[in-house]
């Protein structure tokens, strides 16, 4: 079927460039722009807890607010705030209300507590006022980054001139800060990216062409993947999350260029042995063109799992970054074919080193090792990634994102000074619903429950209880001894506090725990089940792929396994670099699905190279040990530049400043080469070689092809 494929895009190479070229601008023009959709309203099913207290906060108490902004007000001279300062602070509030009537924020600012006195703090040198969210409002979507930008500019024009410096905070601030921040990694990640890919592809290839190959490819598969996406949100209501684009750049460069290796390796070797370049085309894409695409169908398999996620951040991601990889599958198995065999053998100019084969190469030395010593090597690799996967169980999820913003940012400043001189819960009150719609409840039950409350631990003061217009729900707010977004306040929300709010409601009622660190804790437990549901389901499609693509059903087996501990060995040397050496108390909740999309994802086209490699020399006539050595001279050297480039890439992550992005940057880059240099190219070979024609069992496609020549074993 490839060689089909092969003979007819080289035969009309001229209407396939045409066609992509074509349709790119056709998508361009007309394709929706790719925005963020995701509801957050939906970032949890509501079956959580939650979920349920803000449904019944909604439903019930339509006058509560969340608090959208913090307003931490100073003298610039640091003094103590004056009677004058303060009536100041109250202006400048009335000024600002009007220019509050946006979709974020309700158009009031509160500047005093429910005694009447301002928010000030016990010393008088900071008083802070607080800016509800809108009715319906998350604060986490598109239009309140724009309203928070809106907000900061506003606030600069009303201080002016005078000795007051304001600054916002919370929740919306500390967002728009965290985009701006990702924004600037985005850019330091792309330009990382092309440099890494032209630098490398000009020291393997010594070509210009060639090192311009990917980046023109990617620009044509990204214009055409970002219309389809915005077209598949449209149609089918897929909620892309904003994530996505910042996503999307690392995807398509770094599988585009992979599946460009994979493709050009074999086109080298093919014309070194005296080839034309139409046969040579050919015959590279019937012998890379399964590997890839299969290679391919594992990474969207993969990548659709997670629609099987309870979290809708999750299930965004996954459908977008298939549609991308399916669209760069379909371009390497026909642009890229079609535009080497328009250029020739002027796609490797001005070298022509290209033309000799590397007799005494690192890959030579190495495939000469892994052949000889196959027992050997892979009980040290496997070992090796053994010992790794043993600190993963340590691994300690963190869910404090204030902690991941970069120094020196106005919300980070704001949010300290805050903390100093205020208890830290009150940034964010969290919200306790009593839900007694199924009976009568007295005062004296009230006071008990709240009584109950308070002397849960991690609580400083309980506000309430607030009935509703019917008298079928009550609400409290807790101010808690921690920072609402720290894992000290979702620890003792979903532990002390619930217990404490579910044992001691009155009898007839429901008590739910809502706020910022009840959402967190529900995450937290959503995570966990995800992980028993996704990655199982991923894997066990992934290995009929590889069963169908081997006709074996043994390697699946072992190459899952191998992949599985590659994993386990990135996610255990990850938590070694920052909660062992680094001294962090843990890692962002996301980093093992992160881990899950690239390293094991991307991870699973390096298998897949291998073992195909593995296959094609068996069949060759070679017996198992000299099968593995010649896989590893020919697949390593495919295997360890699309490795490099792919960990250059999420390397260049580490830059981005704050421990959120460079623990995934570095976790994601030694993943990559994890599994490119100690799985795929020791591991992989030596346990094939080891198990011999047993692997293949039962459709045995090591065999020897008719009319293959045989191959004594190499010295």
């Amino acid at each position: 079927m490839f060689a089909a494929l092969g003979r007819f895009v080289t035969r009309f190479r001229w209407y396939v460039i045409a066609a992509w070229v074509l349709l790119a601008v056709v998508v361009a023009s007309f394709a929706p722009a790719l925005e963020s959709t995701q509801d957050n309203s939906e970032f949890l099913p509501d079956h959580y807890e939650s979920i349920k207290a803000l449904n019944l906060q909604e439903a019930e108490f339509s006058d509560a607010f969340s608090p959208g902004a913090i307003l931490v007000v100073e003298r610039k001279d640091g003094a103590k705030l004056t009677p004058d300062d303060q009536a100041e602070v109250a202006t400048i509030a009335k000024g600002l209300g009007p220019e509050l009537g946006t979709k974020t924020f309700q158009p009031t600012v509160i500047t005093q507590g429910e005694d009447g006195k301002p928010n000030l703090s016990e010393d008088g040198t900071v008083m802070f006022a607080v800016i509800p969210l809108a009715d319906g409002a998350t604060g986490y979507d598109t239009q309140a980054i724009d309203d928070a930008k809106d907000l900061r500019k506003d606030i600069k024009e009303l201080v002016g001139d005078s000795d007051l410096e304001v600054r916002a905070t919370g929740a919306v601030p500390q967002s728009l800060d965290s985009q701006e921040s990702s924004e600037d990694t985005l850019l330091i990640v792309a330009v990382a990216t092309v440099v890494l890919i032209v630098g490398l592809l000009a020291l393997i290839f010594r070509s210009v062409l060639i090192c311009l190959l990917p980046i023109v490819v990617v620009a044509v598969v990204s214009s055409i993947a970002t219309g389809a996406i915005a077209w598949a949100n449209d149609i089918f209501d897929l909620k892309a999350d904003s994530s996505v684009q910042q996503i999307l750049i690392v995807v398509l460069y770094g599988v585009g260029t992979d599946y460009i290796l994979f493709f050009l390796f074999r086109h080298r070797e093919r014309l070194r042995q005296g080839a034309a370049v139409k046969d040579s085309v050919v015959h590279s894409l019937d012998r890379a063109g399964e590997a890839i695409a299969s290679a391919g169908g594992a990474v969207i398999v993969a990548f659709m799992a997670l629609i099987l996620s309870s979290l809708s951040i999750f299930r965004a991601i996954g459908p977008a970054l298939a549609i991308a990889v399916f669209v760069t599958l379909l371009a390497a198995l026909t642009l890229v074919p079609a535009v080497v065999s328009l250029l020739g053998k002027a796609l490797f100019w001005p070298s022509k080193s290209w033309q000799k084969e590397p007799k005494h190469g690192t890959f030579v030395k190495l495939g000469n090792a892994v052949g000889r010593r196959p027992g050997v090597t892979a009980l040290v690799s496997g070992g090796a990634m053994a010992v790794l996967a043993i600190f993963a169980l340590s691994f300690n999820p963190s869910f404090d994102f204030n902690s991941s913003l970069p120094e020196g940012v106005e919300s980070t400043e704001a949010m300290e000074t805050f903390q100093e001189h205020f208890s830290a819960g009150a940034a964010e009150p969290v919200p306790v619903l009593v839900d007694a719609k199924d009976t009568e409840v007295t005062p004296d039950q009230l006071e008990a429950f709240k009584t109950a409350l308070g002397e849960a631990k991690g609580v400083d003061a309980v506000d309430g209880p607030v009935p509703s217009a019917d008298g079928t729900a009550y609400q409290y707010y807790l101010t808690l001894s921690d920072d609402p977004v720290s894992d000290a306040a979702q620890d003792n929300v979903s532990g002390p506090i619930r217990d404490a709010a579910h044992d001691a409601a009155p009898e007839g009622t429901e008590a739910y725990v809502g706020g910022t660190p009840g959402i967190f804790a529900d995450m937290s437990a959503a995570m966990s089940r995800d992980y028993k549901v996704v990655f199982p389901i991923a894997a066990l499609v992934i290995m009929v792929i590889l069963a169908l693509l081997l006709r074996s059903l043994v390697a699946p087996w072992f190459l899952m396994a191998a992949v599985g501990l590659g994993f386990a060995a990135t996610l255990g040397l990850t938590v070694i670099a920052f909660q062992h050496i680094g001294g962090e108390a843990g890692l962002i909740f996301m980093l093992p699905i992160y881990i899950y999309l690239f390293v094991t994802a991307l991870g699973t086209d390096y298998n897949i190279l291998m073992i195909a490699r593995l296959r094609e020399e068996a069949r060759e006539g070679r017996d198992p040990h000299d099968a593995a050595r010649q896989a590893v001279t020919h697949a390593g050297p495919t295997i360890g530049a699309a490795g490099i480039i792919l960990a250059g890439t999420f390397a260049s992550l580490m830059l981005g400043g704050n421990t959120l992005i460079v623990s995934m940057g570095f976790a994601l880059a030694v993943g990559i080469l994890i599994v490119s240099f100690v799985m795929s190219m020791f591991f992989t070979p030596a346990l094939t070689s080891l198990l011999g024609h047993a692997a293949w069992w039962p459709g045995h496609g090591d065999e020897k092809r008719d009319g293959a020549e045989e191959h004594a074993p190499s010295a």
